[in-house]
């Protein structure tokens, strides 16, 4: 078969060095959350480079939506190991993530040292606003993406009643909005057909030929003896560190909490890092304390400005935590091995899934059973991010909450005479400037920011 040509070479021949620079540069881009990171992707590889075609993108992200953590870093990997075997999805995924990992640990050092400064604050404060808004911006977006009908609505809003009323868990709510999806599908109701994700487009016109064009290349056939050495490879590297830890140190030490508690979000992270950040947030601040109210804000306001996917907030958390239950250890260092321990046992797992299930990907592509699933796991998210956008407005607009209890319904009822009129008003603004002139988050947080300093130079608390 006639290779397919992209500038004039075997298509099969674009060197691994070139591949490198391309994830690199789709790294440095990467802002703006999964949409926008996606979209990078989209645009690079399949529009500019032509290495892969709009079906294959929307089939590797319709396998990575169906995985716990960061669909766009994933999606990075499934192609990188389509390219270039595991050695290309390690290098495309670890591209992925380290322009994040090494600003989020100079914002963590900046935020630990100088947090209390008046100037700090000040930005802070704008740009928490911000962060409300985009988060709110997001409930939108992803309500309107998924919830097309009546029953997906009513799963949404089971969720939301679920998680903030009651308290229920945030890892039994995915599941059972998956298993939900699943039965209803097996039970053959249509409400849980999936809609596909991404920039492909039914009934497009036949694409030009591409690298991995739409049969499964060679290497995606590995045996099984090949696919599980790899993974044991990875859940050894991802598990050892902390069952080392566990046993050095103890179930209490503040490393083996950090390993085994993020160890655990990294199984149950579907939905990105906002279905699951109300969880974090609420488990540093009121489980663990590692975090005041505010500062998971804070560290939001640090991932939506850096590349990189926003569930690297989650490296703040260590960091603060660590810091601040150090031990003999002095705070700084402590704080970046606590870093560099969430990010480990964060993302280490992402590639686990990739490399496990990706040779399988096609028979899950097909599965209505599946799609459903996910279709259910969508819904119950939009419920889950609401509760975060809830949750994080109680601490931002409002100094003073009071615990509310009826039997097994509980809730924090903002104390009215608390309210932050200036935050109140720069979120006000900041939905203005998303919702009605679609200004960017990027600009958006910058003007917040910037308003946030200047109510603090003109005097304000």
């Amino acid at each position: 078969m006639t290779a397919a040509l992209v500038g004039g070479r075997p298509l099969h021949a674009v060197p691994l060095a070139e591949a490198v620079r391309t994830w690199a540069r789709i790294a440095a881009l990467s802002f703006g959350g999964p949409a926008g990171q996606i979209a990078v992707m989209h645009r690079i590889l399949v529009e500019e480079k032509g290495w892969i075609s709009d079906a294959r993108f929307l089939h590797a992200l319709n396998y990575c939506m169906l995985l716990p953590g960061p669909e766009a870093q994933q999606l990075a990997t499934y192609i990188g190991w389509l390219m270039h075997r595991t050695k290309g999805g390690l290098i495309a995924g670890a591209l992925f993530v380290l322009p994040g990992f090494v600003a989020i640990m100079g914002l963590s050092w900046l935020y630990a040292l100088y947090g209390n400064v008046g100037a700090v604050e000040a930005l802070f404060f704008g740009l928490k606003a911000a962060v409300l808004a985009i988060v709110l911006d997001a409930v939108r977006r992803i309500g309107t993406r998924t919830l097309k009908n009546a029953t997906l609505r009513a799963l949404a809003a089971t969720a939301f009643v679920a998680i903030f009323f009651f308290g229920a868990p945030f890892p039994v709510i995915v599941v059972a909005g998956g298993v939900i999806g699943w039965l209803a599908s097996r039970g053959g109701s249509q409400a849980f057909a999936a809609a596909g994700h991404g920039p492909a487009k039914e009934g497009a016109e036949a694409e030009a030929p591409t690298l991995l064009g739409e049969a499964i290349p060679d290497h995606a056939r590995t045996g099984l003896r090949g696919t599980l050495a790899v993974s044991a490879i990875l859940l050894l590297l991802w598990l050892a560190p902390v069952a080392l830890l566990l046993l050095l140190l103890g179930p209490d030490n503040v490393f083996s909490e950090i390993g085994l508690f993020f160890s655990q979000m990294a199984v149950v992270t579907f939905g990105g890092a906002y279905a699951v950040l109300a969880y974090v947030a609420q488990q540093a601040v009121d489980g663990y304390g590692w975090l005041r109210p505010g500062e998971m804000l804070d560290g939001l306001g640090m991932a939506e400005t850096t590349p990189g996917p926003l569930i690297m907030v989650t490296q703040f958390v260590g960091f603060m935590g660590a810091s601040r239950q150090a031990g003999g250890l002095d705070p700084m260092l402590a704080g970046t091995l606590g870093g560099i321990l969430t990010t480990w046992v964060t993302f280490v797992p992402c590639f686990l899934w990739i490399f496990l299930g990706a040779p399988f990907a096609e028979r899950l592509r097909a599965n209505r059973a599946l799609s459903a699933a996910l279709t259910g796991i969508s819904a119950t998210i939009v419920g889950v991010i609401l509760n975060l956008a809830l949750w994080f407005a109680l601490h931002t607009l409002f100094r003073e909450t009071r615990p509310v209890t009826w039997g097994p319904l509980g809730f924090d009822l903002p104390v009215a005479a608390s309210v932050n009129l200036p935050g109140l008003a720069l979120t006000l603004l900041a939905a203005l400037a998303i919702f009605r002139f679609r200004i960017g988050a990027l600009w958006t947080l910058a003007g917040c920011g910037l308003a946030g300093l200047g109510w603090w130079l003109a005097g304000g608390a």
